[in-house]
């Protein structure tokens, strides 16, 4: 077994070590969620603190991880004696694979025995495992819906439930939660999001001797594990013992009401959702006081507690970015400061420092004068060439008309189109290919039942043989791949239109969002089109270069098309199972490029022949309309719908779908 790389050797993460130690000091502030670039050491970090931990008395035997001093009634391994002697070991920390199935997070049950037996045969899962110990979850938002689901209701309950056609197993599962995330790949869900405590972003280090001595570590460990990690034994021992001290003076510290009042008045500052932010600061800031050695909290563990709880709790959407206004902090902190709790110090830090981030420029506005010429810019050269006109800022978004992929796909679990998945209503059943997860109990019954005098059966049970088990088909929807197309030419920006262009996009990016899609961002313009975005998890990358987008140029359509079509080609080779949805935002016109029409139109009948669903999104306005975006969506073999009636409460899109439905 390779010995794990120390948590004192971790150079240069000053506030995601503190944010883990806190949570050793006292579990429950609630977990960590660590947001960073790729190859930040997230990772290591993590697994390193499990060493840190103190050993957890466990009753003997049991699989649950009980507590011999007050065992869990409900344990299924129990009952067990309360009071008595128990074993020890190490702290565990179990990781959750993002493809992990729901039977190995929360546990199987042997259904054969229990339907012929009546056995509650329990194998436990991950959850069980790790009880008392740490969860870990690495690339946490790319965790799949229903996986979430168990989680927060595993962590706000204390306890895991498993249900299996009436027969139930219970059993405790208080852990510390820790994951980590790449934001490019995508965002969380708010619901997983509010569940952890603390967060802290973390990103490499720009000075070159820090990332020298980062090398230099590495590079030493890889040499000699177990030599590298008996050099760093004291300090992490030194370490240890300051756990172990701060959990026994824990109970001794003082939360006065002057910090309370900073709290609640730092929370309602910044405008965060529910309560659970002002239990987490609480709890923080005692635990930073507890590792401080003092029995006091002050006002520098309020503004430290704020910059580790309340960054990812401002999140509207996932277009905001996470972070906190340090100056209104303090402001709120000295406003707020009570007679027994000092103001906050002039460096305005407490330990760890560090925080969230200020907030973005709002950018160039644009109020469209540029745009407002005739569509001069449609004959000038390619992008970065005279003609391109400074980006537009987006319109408001708004709530977007559900688009779809028509048929029943067998994608990732999501919700946008129709699909066969492990969640959703029983539509039939089958035999099982591989292990059973969701048994059909009625079609069980019904295989079984003819043979039962050929099987001797003499008392009241049910005689079940493997051949006679049946899996439930279950219909429920898929996240597709959303991949957006749109025209950036002189012809969109002549008539102000890229200001409400860039605001359907921006909601039908909000609805990808909530649909657990995939997306991707095809641009064309000038003599060219450009991936400004390779398929993604992450929306929020999606808006940012959809914000920045410039204009100008002649109308290239067919190169659009075909960079599009090359996207899923690659797309297909490295998801075959998640199908696409092709957005094109255009006003139909080509004028880029030799024989631009005849070209767009060979382009177009490349995804009606792979049977590539699409949608055009027909920008052209005036009170004369050329419908050339109507023969595009005919050419890709798909439907095509105005801005307006893109709107999910547009009287012309209902009206639009109600004729649609009765032809």
């Amino acid at each position: 077994m390779t010995t794990p790389f120390p948590f004192t050797a971790v150079v240069g993460q000053d506030d995601l070590r503190l944010a883990l130690l806190l949570n050793a000091v006292s579990p429950s502030v609630g977990g960590v969620l660590v947001r960073g670039e790729k190859g930040t050491a997230k990772s290591t970090a993590v697994r390193a603190l499990t060493s840190l931990l103190p050993d957890v008395a466990v009753v003997p035997g049991c699989r649950f991880s009980c507590d011999p001093a007050s065992p869990d009634p409900g344990c299924p391994d129990g009952p067990h004696e309360g009071g008595g002697g128990g074993a020890s070991r190490p702290a565990r920390m179990v990781e959750l694979p993002v493809g992990a199935s729901e039977d190995r997070l929360v546990g199987s049950l042997d259904i054969e025995r229990a339907l012929a037996e009546g056995v509650k045969a329990f194998e436990p899962g991950l959850l069980a495992a790790a009880h008392r110990g740490i969860l870990y979850v690495d690339e946490v938002n790319l965790l799949h819906d229903h996986l979430v689901d168990l989680l927060l209701d595993a962590a706000a309950m204390g306890a895991s439930y498993v249900e299996r056609e009436g027969v139930s197993v219970r059993h405790a599962a208080r852990f510390l939660l820790v994951g980590t995330m790449n934001p490019e790949e995508g965002e969380l869900r708010p619901q997983l999001l509010d569940r952890f405590g603390l967060t802290v972003e973390v990103a490499a280090s720009r000075e070159p001797d820090q990332r020298v001595e980062v090398v230099r570590r590495r590079l030493a460990y890889d040499d000699d594990p177990a030599g590298f990690a008996a050099r760093w034994a004291g300090e992490e021992a030194a370490v240890r013992r300051r756990i172990v001290a701060a959990r026994e003076l824990l109970p001794s510290v003082r939360l006065g009401d002057g910090a309370l009042r900073q709290i609640a008045a730092t929370c309602a500052a910044f405008e965060v959702d529910g309560m659970r932010a002002d239990i987490v600061m609480a709890r923080t800031a005692t635990a930073l006081a507890a590792w401080a050695g003092r029995t006091d909290v002050l006002a520098e563990d309020v503004r430290q507690a704020a910059l580790l709880a309340l960054p990812h709790r401002r999140r509207r959407n996932p277009f905001d970015a996470p972070g906190l206004d340090e100056e209104k902090l303090d402001e709120t902190l000295e406003e707020f400061g009570g007679d027994d709790d000092p103001g906050p110090d002039g460096d305005g830090g407490g330990p760890g420092g560090g925080g969230g981030r200020p907030e973005p420029d709002e950018g160039p506005a644009g109020d469209g004068a540029d745009a407002a010429r005739p569509a001069e810019g449609e004959g000038e050269p390619a992008p970065g060439g005279a003609g391109e006109q400074s980006p537009v800022r987006a319109a408001e978004p708004f709530r977007a008309k559900v688009l779809s992929v028509p048929g029943i796909g067998e994608g990732v679990a999501g919700r946008r189109s129709r699909a066969r998945t492990e969640h959703g209503r029983t539509t039939g059943a089958r035999r099982p290919q591989g292990t059973l997860t969701k048994l059909h109990l009625a079609a069980t019954v019904q295989a079984a039942a003819p043979h039962q005098r050929a099987r001797g059966r003499s008392g009241r049970g049910l005689v079940v043989r493997r051949d006679d088990l049946r899996q439930a088909t279950r219909e429920g929807r898929e996240g597709n791949l959303v991949l957006f197309v749109v025209d950036a030419s002189g012809s969109m920006a002549a008539r102000q239109r890229m200001s409400a262009v860039k605001g359907a996009v921006l909601s039908l990016l909000l609805d990808a969002y909530q649909r657990r899609d995939k997306v991707g961002l095809v641009t064309f313009r000038g003599s060219a089109a450009d991936v400004a975005l390779p398929p993604t998890s992450s929306v929020d990358a999606a808006a940012a270069r959809l914000e920045s987008l410039p204009t100008g140029g002649r109308t290239p359509l067919a190169a659009g098309l075909l960079k599009a079509h090359d996207v899923l080609r690659v797309e297909r080779l490295r998801d075959p199972a998640r199908r696409a949805l092709v957005v094109v935002v255009t006003d139909g016109r080509a004028t880029g490029g030799p024989e631009p029409v005849a070209q767009a139109s060979r382009a177009a009948r490349l995804f009606a022949a792979d049977g590539v669903a699409s949608v055009v999104v027909d920008c052209e306005s005036g009170p004369v309309r050329l419908g050339l975006a109507g023969r595009l969506a005919g050419e890709l073999g798909g439907t095509a719908v105005t801005l307006d009636e893109l709107r999910a409460d547009s009287i012309a899109g209902l009206v639009k779908d109600v004729q649609r439905r009765a032809a």
